[in-house]
């Protein structure tokens, strides 16, 4: 039997900032809809937040529309009467169409109506992204400012990279952002990155097979700012670590005889006396000490360093109110030309579906364990953009399958039969429900593998 030690408190604020943040996407995609469909006179029968099978948690009738709040918070939906949707309301379907019906109204109407929600959430990320710029401004770290160069992790070590290497460019091109860097190589293909090693221009040449490996193992951050061996920040309880003496505030100056100046350098000494006893020379005020501690199986001793918020310069831009406008436009295209190249990816086999795929427990670990405005905001604008490109894919029970239905009737001028429509719904609704139980599965499988 496995056990799993849970931190409750911090499932919560994830849980709690997945369902607000979806509600909103959700909210506003489907009034998109809603509203586009009273505009051309179509009668609402229901418009849910969240799915209702067997009963909700809230509804009320208004007019000609329930509204209500349904108890599986997996998405919601807008019933429109005389369309073919996950509904499957085959007895409307067999009546004469009414006037008041979707099916009754003229294809560009209709092709107007599904398309609203692709568009609100495309505005309602452009927007958010707008008004994240007003507020904080953009703020980054230019890949020159990287003082001491770069941190590589076993996988970038594996194909060239040594700690201390200083970004010079990506393909010979220059990279403003360092962030950009792991996108470049893992989204873009780059083949080479040219970096300055103790004053000598190198190139690390980076294998087809490399961004593959970036998303087995789950981290981009394959190069990360290298930092000084600062004074400690902290120091685990009931960790090795502690037990040893170790206290925050120290500052470790060397390792088994050796001078340490880089957070990395004392990783590196430690991990690679996994299971042994080392000794850690040691600043604390005026006293120099040496401490022992043994190095667990896994090589984690418990501690952090207290890196200032000054550590390296970063640069940061502020937005007006109405230049904020085509910033939010810039970083919504950038979003959306990330997540193609993300599918891209999958769909030329590069990177694998079931080591790239994940469920609604992925999507909530994305979310902070303590609540930051800043990130939900961010988080939501991601989400909102990727659940528009998402909709608008040409599949049946997406919206993009019913816009493809309605551009194959202006084109030909011949409409689909309700029959057709209703097997192609099924076909779409069985291949989406397959692929969500199969990326839940995927992180069940995730979560109880750890």
């Amino acid at each position: 039997m496995v056990l799993l030690a849970i931190d409750w408190a911090s499932v919560g604020v994830k849980a709690l900032q997945f369902i607000l943040s979806f509600s909103i996407l959700v909210t506003l995609h489907e009034f998109g809809h809603f509203i586009t469909a009273r505009i051309f006179k179509c009668r609402v029968e229901k418009f849910y937040l969240f799915f209702d099978p067997w009963f909700s948690l809230f509804k009320k009738k208004v007019g000609d529309t329930e509204y209500g709040i349904g108890w599986v918070p997996f998405g919601g939906y807008v019933k429109i009467a005389g369309m073919v949707d996950e509904s499957m309301d085959k007895e409307q379907l067999k009546q004469e169409p009414k006037p008041w019906e979707f099916r009754s109204k003229p294809a560009w109407q209709r092709l107007i109506i599904m398309c609203a929600g692709v568009v609100m959430n495309l505005l309602l990320g452009f927007f958010i992204y707008s008004m994240m710029l007003f507020h904080w401004g953009d703020e980054y770290l230019p890949t020159q400012n990287l003082t001491y160069g770069v941190t590589a992790d076993s996988l970038a070590q594996s194909v060239g990279f040594k700690n201390g290497d200083k970004i010079l460019s990506v393909d010979h091109k220059p990279v403003e952002r360092f962030k950009n860097v792991a996108m470049n190589v893992i989204l873009d293909g780059a083949t080479s990155v040219q970096v300055d090693r103790n004053g000598q221009k190198i190139d690390v040449a980076i294998p087809k097979t490399f961004a593959g490996d970036i998303i087995k193992y789950k981290d981009i951050a394959f190069l990360s700012p290298r930092y000084l061996m600062y004074p400690l920040g902290t120091v685990v309880d009931t960790m090795p670590a502690k037990i040893a003496g170790f206290k925050v505030g120290d500052k470790i100056i060397g390792v088994n005889g050796n001078a340490v100046q880089f957070f990395d350098q004392f990783k590196e000494s430690v991990s690679n006396n996994k299971g042994k006893l080392v000794t850690a020379k040691v600043l604390r005020g005026n006293d120099t000490l040496n401490l022992s501690v043994n190095v667990p199986a896994d090589g984690i001793i418990g501690i952090a360093p207290n890196i200032p918020d000054n550590a390296l310069k970063t640069h940061l831009t502020k937005y007006g109110f109405w230049e904020s406008f085509p910033g939010g436009f810039q970083k919504g295209k950038e979003t959306l030309r990330s997540y193609v190249l993300q599918l891209k990816l999958i769909f030329s086999g590069k990177v694998k579906a079931n080591e790239s795929l994940g469920g609604v427990i992925s999507m909530g670990n994305l979310f902070p364990s303590l609540w930051d405005w800043q990130t939900f905001w961010g988080l939501t604008a991601f989400f909102s953009m990727v659940l528009a490109l998402m909709n608008i894919l040409p599949i049946p029970a997406l919206d993009g399958g019913h816009v493809l239905f309605c551009l194959i009737e202006m084109i030909t001028g011949r409409k689909p039969s309700d029959k057709t429509l209703e097997v192609a719904q099924m076909i779409g609704m069985v291949l989406l429900l397959g692929l969500m139980v199969y990326a839940l599965g995927l992180d069940f499988w995730r979560l109880f593998k750890k």
